[in-house]
């Protein structure tokens, strides 16, 4: 009769050093750079847009330019089904680090959070 024992350092091992590090921990700090670096950018972006409407409203008020509302609004949509899009691309490539995903995902969202 074979003797079925599993060694304890084996591949299969989720408690060993190696495989938290390359499957939990490694992915986890890719995706928490990633989301720091996107909150980042979002916020200069805003800034950055916030600037340009605030010029525009003053042209508008010289007598420069003519701004309607519904350019305004189409304008922010635009703006913002883009921001949708690039998160949803980060998230995604993110996932595909590791074979579940969820680690490179949560530190997507905590970096945003600390971002």
């Amino acid at each position: 009769m074979k003797s079925n024992s599993i060694d304890a350092s084996s591949s299969y091992d989720i408690f060993s050093s190696a495989f938290l590090l390359g499957n939990i921990a490694a992915p986890f700090v890719i995706g928490m750079a990633v989301g720091y670096f996107a909150k980042k950018m979002l916020r200069t972006a805003l800034f950055l847009a916030g600037a340009a409407i605030v010029l525009l409203f003053a042209s508008e008020y010289y007598g420069i330019i003519e701004i309607s509302n519904a350019e305004l609004q189409h304008a922010a949509e635009s703006a913002t089904d883009a921001a949708k899009s690039s998160g949803d691309f980060l998230v995604n490539r993110l996932s595909g680090i590791t074979s579940k995903g969820v680690s490179g995902v949560a530190g997507f969202f905590v970096g945003f959070k600390l971002g």
